[in-house]
């Protein structure tokens, strides 16, 4: 008797050695404790974190945003003075704005440290961040308050990108929101695919020849302020004149340049537009040198660029200017209606009135007269 107990005492340690051994094996994270879970997040770190996570924090340029996709906002416990003072053009914002409402847990901004002493106080169980790219910061903000860091990207691209993607995966894993987060990647991806699906067997010398001016980056700026490898225009395939420079993201040309491209449609971001206006007032010969401006072929566009890429616009940006490069190709979409498509999908609400109401919206534009 006493033997058979010995040996059901040793079947039954193997079993639990057996079972512990084939919970920690795999591709997935590994299990620490009850409710605990190893991430790796965007900087390569190792990060334990309990979850779901209850309570959460976002700092830095389009953390927040990202944690609003994934349907997390109820679970927000505090928000940068930033997004208080500043929150034009944040759609995140416009579908939450009971967010504003939150304790303070720091400045904000790519240039500012976090506050630790503020971010303890409103006890996350996770914090978010998207612009430590250090490791040594993330893990010395985590060594001071003792609470999770987790590392987020929005990639070199800033918009479409793949560590971008990643970002949602990773905060819907960690709030509990992965079939929604799985689902808003999944979205994105589409309407990429889509975009791309449009004009990819429009042959390069039926395409027009584009030009996007007044692109706000650190600042607003007038008609000479461009980028190379523009985001929207890239989705849609089109000809931007700016990747003739060989120079990537932004760039600010010489305004005789844009005079010998001579584009034949010109974009203006409307958070510059005041600018370009301005500009028009003074010297009104020289854009009117330019055919698109002779021809009427000057169009506003949603700026998408406020605490880093709002996705959502950019994405209506880029069906918007679909519909006015390639209208064929585009003939069954409502370039507003596909707007509020985008934002009620990302963030629960139709979102475009509000937004054209801010900046314009999806119109042509008149610069004098």
């Amino acid at each position: 008797m006493k033997s058979r107990t010995i040996a059901l005492a040793v079947a039954t340690l193997l079993l639990v050695l057996a079972l512990y051994s084939a919970g920690c094996g795999g591709n997935g994270p590994a299990t620490t404790d009850a409710g605990t879970r190893t991430f790796t997040d965007l900087a390569g770190r190792s990060v334990e974190v309990s979850v779901p996570a209850e309570r959460v924090a976002a700092i830095g340029p389009g953390a927040l945003r990202l944690v609003c996709y994934c349907g997390a906002a109820g679970q927000v416990v505090g928000i940068e003075n930033m997004e208080k003072q500043w929150s034009t053009g944040r759609p995140y914002i416009m579908a939450h704005p009971e967010l504003l409402e939150l304790p303070v847990i720091g400045q904000g901004g790519a240039d500012s440290s976090p506050d630790p002493e503020k971010l303890i106080d409103v006890d996350p169980d996770v914090i978010f961040v998207a612009y430590l790219a250090d490791a040594a910061k993330a893990d010395e903000l985590q060594r001071q308050t003792g609470i999770p860091v987790v590392v987020l990207s929005y990639g070199k691209l800033g918009t479409f990108d793949e560590e971008l993607l990643e970002s949602i995966r990773l905060v819907g894993e960690i709030t509990g929101n992965r079939e929604r987060a799985e689902k808003v990647v999944d979205f994105i991806e589409g309407c990429q695919d889509d975009l791309r699906a449009r004009t990819e067997n429009i042959p390069a010398d039926g395409k027009p020849r584009v030009y996007v001016g007044g692109i706000g980056f650190k600042g607003t700026h007038g008609i000479e302020s461009t980028q190379a490898g523009f985001p929207p225009l890239t989705a849609i395939g089109a000809v931007n004149v700016a990747d003739e420079t060989g120079q990537k993201g932004s760039v600010m040309i010489d305004k005789e340049k844009l005079l010998a491209w001579d584009p034949d449609i010109i974009f203006i971001d409307e958070g510059g537009i005041a600018m370009v206006k301005e500009d028009y007032g003074k010297n009104p010969g020289y854009y009117q040198t330019l055919r698109a401006f002779r021809e009427g072929r000057i169009y506003g566009y949603l700026p998408y660029n406020y605490y880093t890429t709002n996705v959502d616009t950019a994405l209506a940006d880029a069906y918007y200017m679909g519909k006015v490069i390639f209208p064929s190709a585009f003939e069954d979409v409502s370039p507003e209606e596909k707007a509020d498509e985008i934002y009620e999908f990302l963030l629960g609400r139709p979102l475009y009135e509000d937004m054209a109401r801010e900046f314009g919206g999806f119109v042509p534009v008149r610069l004098g007269g």
